[in-house]
Parts: C-alpha cells; structure tokens; sequence
C-alpha cells in the first residue's frame, strides 16, 4: 500500500511569515497537530508543530502574536511521497520519532500522512504500534 492510499490531501499550510498566534488558531480551528511551513512558491520550508509554539516560543516568554513562525518551526524535516511504501513511512516516523509526515510530489505539499492513518488502515497495525513505542521512547533517560 502506497502513502497516497492514506494521505490526507486537505493540507493547511503557513508561510514562514506568519505569526505563531496564527499557526496555534489553524491547529486548534482544524483539529491539527502540525502545520507544513510553505513559502510563496508552495516548496516546503518546514513544519510548526503546537509543541514548537509552547516550547519555542510561550515558554521562552516571546509575544505569540510577533513571532514569526520562522523563528520556531522545523527545519529539514522528513518527508515522503505518494508513492513510497506505507511501511516506509512508519519506519521514517520511528527513526526521526515524529507522528506526521509532509508527503511532497514535485517539491510541493500534496497531502499529511500521521501515525493515526497508518493505525486506522488496520494492515499496519503492528508497524504503527512498534513507531509509536519508538517514538514514545525517550532519546536519553533524565534520571537513571
């Protein structure tokens, strides 16, 4: 089974101009956990995730409203096409311990694919689980 097969091809997207209080009402109005960061072009520049903005910018005490989401997305983050296998892309989400994915076609973003599409399709059941273990795992225990 390919990505395109899973895909969310209803993508909402920002530019790298924008503000962080504007990336944190499109998450919350569309129900979303990430947004792909695409320039004028519609290339792919990075991902914003609502961690990033609690993170880089909330608990940092910088103004929402005046921080652009440039200053807090994802640089070079991972993707995958609509034509890689759906295997391939819980394994990509395990190694670089992420839930979505901005799956590109001709350097523009045609759709998402998450840990969820790949569960609901119920033939990745196992693959799914053993990404979301791996994700869940820490990079390195805080205490021993």
């Amino acid at each position: 089974m390919q990505v395109r097969d899973l895909m969310n091809p209803s993508v909402v997207s920002i530019t790298p101009g924008e503000s962080a209080a504007l990336a944190a009402r499109l998450l919350s109005r569309h129900n979303l956990g990430s947004l792909p960061v695409c320039g004028e072009d519609g290339g792919l520049r990075g991902i914003v995730t609502d961690r990033d903005i609690v993170l880089r910018c909330v608990a940092a005490e910088e103004d929402p409203a005046q921080t652009q989401v440039k200053d807090i997305m994802t640089r070079n983050c991972a993707v995958v096409s609509p034509d890689d296998d759906a295997r391939e892309a819980t394994r990509l989400m395990a190694a670089k311990q992420v839930r979505r994915l901005p799956v590109l076609e001709n350097d523009k973003v045609v759709g998402m694919v998450s840990l969820g599409d790949l569960a609901k399709s119920h033939r990745f059941d196992m693959e799914a689980s053993k990404a979301l273990s791996e994700i869940s795992e820490p990079v390195q225990k805080l205490y021993p």
